[in-house]
């Protein structure tokens, strides 16, 4: 396993956590940043300009405005902190262990959400199932990976993470709802009971996930103690075609790159034509 400065307190995964995740389709890591790193991060994204910005605003305006949620996609802003993200020990060693040593990195994204942020329903991001075009059938069955990152934390119904286990070994064609899922429908097909599962993650804490997993964000209550609660994905796949979303990768990126992650940037970017072009 690759070993050198981390910014977490584990450089790689078990082999009971690499059986997690084939079994369940995610791993949950608590409080898994190093306190440097966790407030490295956190103060990073707060001093981003558009964040502090819509943290100035008062509850009355964001109500005003239905303004709960701030977000960019692809988050190209990173600094130190975030940067180091991307190819760090644990998350290569996580990659490498879980879907093999062929993969690049996809996109970000940053969001940061306020009191009164509303929820968002059970739904899997493997986005080759949403379309019908020849190359969107030869990839669905190749691994999109979504690391989730929560620099400080989030409690139960409190926009805390929800996921259904196994649900990553359902085909998730049409006829598959999450109501039809949770009902026992589809029991067999993932030969095991389908339920619901809400997380409760402290500060520093990450979900890695296979993106054909079901899951579901609860909304931000207006009396809530927590005043924001911020959430950073980074996203890879297999290397192959690209992916929704696959973004074009800053110039100044690639001139700092080393050669193990210019490998992770070089691959073709989503076009509105990609997937139909001859």
């Amino acid at each position: 396993m690759v070993n050198h400065d981390s910014l977490f307190r584990i450089i790689g995964p078990s082999a009971e956590d690499i059986a997690a995740f084939h079994r369940q389709g995610y791993i949950a890591y608590p409080d898994v940043f190093t306190d440097e790193a966790r407030t490295g991060l956190i103060d990073e994204v707060l001093a981003y300009e558009p964040v502090r910005d819509f943290l100035s605003m008062s509850d009355e305006r964001h109500r005003r405005n239905d303004s709960h949620n701030w977000f960019t996609r692809p988050w190209n802003a990173r600094k130190y902190w975030s940067h180091r993200l991307i190819d760090d020990p644990l998350v290569t060693n996580l990659l490498t262990s879980t879907i093999g040593p062929e993969y690049h990195f996809c996109h970000s994204a940053l969001n940061v959400s306020v009191r009164g942020s509303g929820p968002i329903g059970f739904h899997q991001d493997h986005h080759h199932w949403f379309h019908e075009n020849p190359v969107n059938f030869e990839e669905r069955e190749k691994y999109y990976i979504q690391i989730l990152y929560y620099p400080n934390g989030f409690t139960s119904g409190d926009k805390s993470l929800s996921v259904i286990p196994g649900s990553h070994r359902i085909s998730p064609d049409k006829d598959v709802t999450p109501d039809r899922m949770l009902a026992g429908d589809f029991d067999d097909q993932a030969d095991c009971e389908l339920r619901e599962q809400t997380l409760e993650m402290p500060p520093g804490s990450m979900v890695y996930i296979n993106a054909r997993m079901f899951h579901a964000v609860a909304p931000k209550p207006l009396n809530s103690p927590q005043p924001y609660r911020i959430f950073a994905i980074d996203i890879f796949k297999e290397t192959g075609p690209p992916h929704r979303y696959t973004q074009e990768i800053p110039s100044e990126w690639m001139e700092r790159a080393n050669p193990e992650r210019r490998k992770l940037f070089q691959r073709q970017p989503y076009t509105e034509t990609c997937w139909t072009e001859e």
